[in-house]
């Protein structure tokens, strides 16, 4: 079984190099061939990387999310533009919007999403999205700025009616442990009837641990309770699933299809 474990915050479940390599480690032998590794900034993005060099089955995107909308630092766009041309650099993110938080104002945040967006669109790389309760925003915005590469709402937590407003555009939608917990009619409903081709599925290490490993920080090597329940909910067998989704990540990512 293979698993791609499209969002991982790797450098928040350990802060010393080592344990961030044994977490790669262990997700292998669970079958989590691939990880995309997230940063919210760019500061964080170069110690994560170097940490990382040796981790050769290690992706990375990189951007200013919107946690450090009100933080940004002097030239990031120049920083961003040089850090995207690094070997294993897939996506530009996580990027987006978010309404709960409010971690700058609505305009700041705007503005920096689509700077986000044209960045990705001229180096021809597809965007993370990252979205609290700014869905209907984002899908305006993403009309006339998608890049050519297309985009990942990570951590889907909205419902069926916003994913079908984004089957137009080349967007997947990504579950994260959420699926797993009681009450999320919303969520299985999307994962019930999205296409198969558009679903995708992350750990968000080390937040969203699924439900069988509640109160401890969430693992990459506890993505296949994750794959289990889109599997369950989309009644396909277990194995299958895995490939599918597979198969998924590498397209959403522009990476080689593998045997």
């Amino acid at each position: 079984m293979r698993l791609f474990d499209t969002h991982c915050h790797l450098g928040l479940i350990h802060e010393d190099y080592l344990e961030q390599l044994l977490a790669v480690q262990y997700a292998k032998r669970v079958g989590v061939k691939h990880i995309i590794s997230i940063c919210n900034s760019l500061t964080d993005f170069e110690v994560i990387y170097n940490n990382l060099r040796s981790a050769s089955d290690v992706y990375h995107a990189v951007g200013v999310s919107p946690s450090e909308s009100g933080n940004k630092i002097d030239g990031w766009e120049t920083r961003l533009q040089e850090l995207m041309k690094l070997k294993r650099v897939v996506a530009i993110g996580e990027t987006g919007l978010d309404y709960v938080k409010n971690f700058a104002p609505k305009a700041v945040q705007v503005d920096l999403f689509i700077k986000h967006l044209e960045i990705a669109r001229r180096a021809d790389l597809p965007v993370i999205i990252h979205n609290r309760q700014a869905g209907n925003d984002i899908i305006d915005i993403l009309r006339t700025k998608i890049p050519q590469k297309g985009a990942i709402f990570h951590c889907y937590s909205e419902d069926w009616a916003l994913a079908q407003k984004a089957l137009d555009m080349p967007i997947y939608f990504s579950f994260a442990g959420n699926i797993t917990y009681k009450n999320i009619r919303k969520l299985v409903e999307t994962v019930e009837k999205l296409p198969a081709d558009r679903i995708l599925i992350e750990s968000e290490s080390p937040f969203m641990v699924p439900a069988l490993y509640t109160k401890r920080r969430n693992r990459p090597e506890y993505l296949p309770e994750t794959l289990k329940a889109v599997a369950a909910i989309r009644n396909t067998d277990v194995e299958e699933m895995a490939e599918i989704l597979y198969a998924n990540s590498l397209k959403a990512f522009n990476l080689p299809a593998e045997d």
